[in-house]
Order: structure tokens, then C-alpha cells, then sequence
């Protein structure tokens, strides 16, 4: 029998569905790999030397609750053509949107420390001193962003953020056990508190504050429109599945490797994780791969975080706001793009432990959460109209696991205030 061939306009429907997917593609994935910031591969690994893979069924429960709350932003964005800031601003006055930006301020400064501390550490790898792979990074992020385009800014992003695929190479190389594995996700110790402080690390590490700021704007400069819903859920929930595999992969080069040879051990920098690595997966494994993997993972991340605080601030103050826009005509904007970067590697080079602020950098985001995700779902259920509004079982369920993140926040700000 012949096979069967495509009609002329089969083909031709084919190829609208593929330039679509090219056009709207971009948001969801640029965001969740900044997801996997520096800052979450360390506490990733942290997690995984301290409690092998008991902390790998968290991070798939938090697949689902990543991309149900980034849809709703995806909505907000498109539907209402405003950023987070600025419908706070109209919606709930000015005294909570400065609230909400506050928010954004400080999960973004905590985010960015880490982010140049993590490129500080990679170049340490390589005898390159702090001062000098930092300033070097701090020119390119701030040239991406000098370039008027939102498209080249992403599409920059992105290519520099699947260097974190090398996280995959490096579990590859780690052979992991799979009965370990299985076991470790029948286990999971909530009655220890160190378990839960870095469980609340790992929740602070895969929903951020600066996400949702980022990619409701991103979805306005990059214009995209109610016909391309479908595809940013798409978007978004395959970035919000390869970040969680990003993480999963993190964690269980660690486990199977420090977690095997030295459990509960504290990892103080990144060199020092290198080290532990390479006797089990050599030079190229535990130095180049783990190091590509965290230079992406934090470029990205930096990206997205310093664009997000100026989006978040130029929403609630009402100044020229787009990666679109010439620095003539947004210097407000490409002033705070440019100081946020700056100020991160000013504090980097003035030396900074990257394991302890990282882990309480996720904790803060953690208890930051009531609040931004509080905001979220009031933003959603005020500002769109009815007909775009959750409904039913996807309503319920939305608000429920939010609730469940929102008071684990609670919980965690008075676990840390008494602990």
C-alpha cells in the first residue's frame, strides 16, 4: 500500500500550528527555567546530600501547583492587557500595590545575590576570581537588556538557560540506585524540623514572588492575545515540568552521590559541592557540566528577575515600562533594569556565603507567599470578567492548594521567628 501523504492544505495547517506554538512559546518556558535559578540548585543539592531522595516526592507535587498558579497569571496578563502591578494599583489603591512591589523588592534582591553568587562560585572552579567573572556577567546582562527588543531578550534567555540540560548529564553519571529512589518516595519525615525548613526552602525555590510579576508582563511585550490561551498553557506547563526534572535531576546527582558517601552533610559553596562531586563523576561531570548548568541557571534567572522588579515598579508608578522601548524613551525603567543588576554584583564581590543566604532566601519567598498569592487570586476573581473567571472543581482546587502554600508560609514565618 502507498503511505499516506499530506494534502497541500494539511500541510499548510501544520506549518500555522508550528509558526503559532513559535510565536506564542517563549514566556512560560523563559520563566520557569529562571525558576531553576542558582538559588534552587543549591538548595536542590543541599536537599539531596542532607536527605538523599526523600525530598524528590515534594517537588513532583509542586509540578501541578507551579503551572495552576502561573495559568492564572498567563489569564490576568492577556485577558486584561495589565501588568500585576498596575491591577493591584487600580483594583486595591496605591498603599497595596506599594505593598505587593515591596514583595517584589525583596524577593528580587534576594534572588539576584544569589544569582551572581552562584556565577562566582563556577568561576572559582576555574581559578577565575570572583570580582572579575561577576563584572563580566553584570555587562552582558546589561547589554541583553540594552537592546530594545523583547524577542532578542528572550530568545537570548532561553538559549542560555538550557544550558541547565548538563544537570541531566550529571545525574546520568551519577547512577542513581532505582530502589533507592522508589523508597525514598515512600518517606517523607515532616516530624523533623530540619526536614521542613528545607522542604519550606524547596517550596520558596519553585514559586517566587518575581515569576508572576514577570510573566504577566512578558506576555504584554511580547503582545500576545486571547487566541494564543491555549498555547501559553502549553508554554507554561512544559516549562513547569522540564524545571521540575531540572530540580529532580540536582537532587538526585546529590543524593546518589554526597548523600551516599557522607549523609546529612552541609554544603557551604559551590566549589565545595564541586569537589564533593568530582570523585564520583570526575572533571567533566562534577566541574564543566555542574558549572555550565549553574552559569545558565543563574544568567537567566537575572534576567528575568532584574526585569520583572522594573516591570513590577514602572506597573505601580506608571512610567514607560517595555523591553520594546529605546533607553531614550524608558530610562526609568532601564535605570532600575541596569542599578538591580549593579547592586546584586556590588553585594556579591563584598563576599557572600551562597548556601546560607540561599536557604533563607527560599524561606523568606516562602512566607512572602500569603501575600502575593493572596493578591493573585483576588486579581482573578475581581478583574476579569465572568466568563473568564475559574469555575467549579478547577476554582476549587486552585484556591485550595493555594491555601495549603499560603498557610505553610504562615507556618514557616513563625517557625522561623521562634525557632
Amino acid at each position: 500500500m502507498d503511505k499516506p501523504t499530506l494534502t497541500v492544505s494539511q500541510s499548510y495547517n501544520w506549518k500555522r500550528r508550528i509558526a503559532l506554538i513559535t510565536a506564542t512559546f517563549g514566556p512560560g518556558l523563559m520563566v520557569m527555567l529562571a525558576d531553576t535559578d542558582a538559588g534552587s540548585i543549591v538548595t536542590a543539592a543541599q536537599s539531596g546530600a542532607q536527605w538523599g531522595y526523600r525530598m524528590i516526592l515534594p517537588q513532583l507535587l509542586l509540578i501541578p501547583i507551579l503551572y495552576l498558579i502561573q495559568e492564572v497569571t498567563v489569564r490576568l496578563g492577556i485577558i486584561t492587557g495589565k501588568g500585576h502591578g498596575e491591577l493591584i494599583r487600580e483594583r486595591f489603591g496605591m498603599k497595596w500595590a506599594l505593598l505587593s512591589v515591596g514583595t517584589l523588592f525583596l524577593a528580587s534582591v534576594g534572588a539576584l545575590v544569589t544569582e551572581f553568587a552562584g556565577i562566582a562560585g563556577a568561576g572559582e572552579l576555574f581559578g577565575i576570581p570572583s570580582w572579575l567573572s561577576v563584572s563580566i556577567a553584570t555587562i552582558i546582562l546589561v547589554a541583553i537588556g540594552l537592546t530594545g527588543s523583547y524577542k532578542r531578550f528572550e530568545r537570548i534567555g532561553i538559549a542560555v538557560g538550557l544550558f541547565e540540560v548538563f544537570f541531566l548529564v550529571a545525574a546520568y553519571l551519577s547512577h542513581p540506585n532505582p530502589a533507592d529512589i522508589v523508597q525514598g518516595l515512600t518517606s517523607v519525615p515532616l516530624a523533623s524540623k530540619n526536614y521542613v525548613y528545607l522542604l519550606a526552602a524547596n517550596v520558596g525555590a519553585v514559586i517566587m514572588p518575581w515569576m508572576i510579576f514577570y510573566q504577566q508582563g512578558a506576555v504584554l511585550d511580547k503582545k500576545l492575545t486571547v487566541r494564543d490561551l491555549k498555547a501559553t498553557r502549553w508554554d507554561t506547563l512544559s516549562g513547569s515540568v522540564i524545571t521540575q526534572l531540572i530540580m529532580i535531576a540536582v537532587l538526585v546527582t546529590c543524593a546518589a552521590t554526597i548523600g551516599k558517601a557522607s549523609p546529612g552533610r552541609t554544603l557551604n559553596d559551590v566549589k565545595q559541592i564541586s569537589d564533593a562531586l568530582e570523585p564520583f563523576l570526575g572533571f567533566f561531570g562534577a566541574k564543566l557540566a555542574f558549572s555550565l548548568g549553574i552559569v545558565g541557571a543563574a544568567i537567566i534567572a537575572s534576567l528575568v528577575v532584574s526585569v520583572a522588579g522594573a516591570w513590577g515598579i514602572g506597573e505601580v508608578f506608571g512610567f514607560n515600562k517595555s523591553l520594546n522601548h529605546k533607553v531614550k524613551d524608558a530610562k526609568a525603567f532601564y535605570f532600575i533594569y541596569t542599578l538591580a543588576h549593579v547592586g546584586g554584583a556590588v553585594l556579591v564581590i563584598c563576599s557572600v556565603n551562597l548556601v546560607k543566604i540561599t536557604l533563607d532566601v527560599e524561606v523568606m519567598n516562602a512566607m512572602l507567599l500569603p501575600i502575593v498569592l493572596g493578591f493573585l487570586l483576588a486579581l482573578e476573581a475581581k478583574a476579569l470578567p465572568k466568563e473568564q473567571r475559574m469555575k467549579g472543581f478547577h476554582k476549587y482546587l486552585v484556591w485550595s492548594l493555594s491555601g495549603i502554600v499560603m498557610a505553610f508560609g504562615l507556618y514557616m514565618s513563625v517557625f522561623s521567628l521562634f525557632s
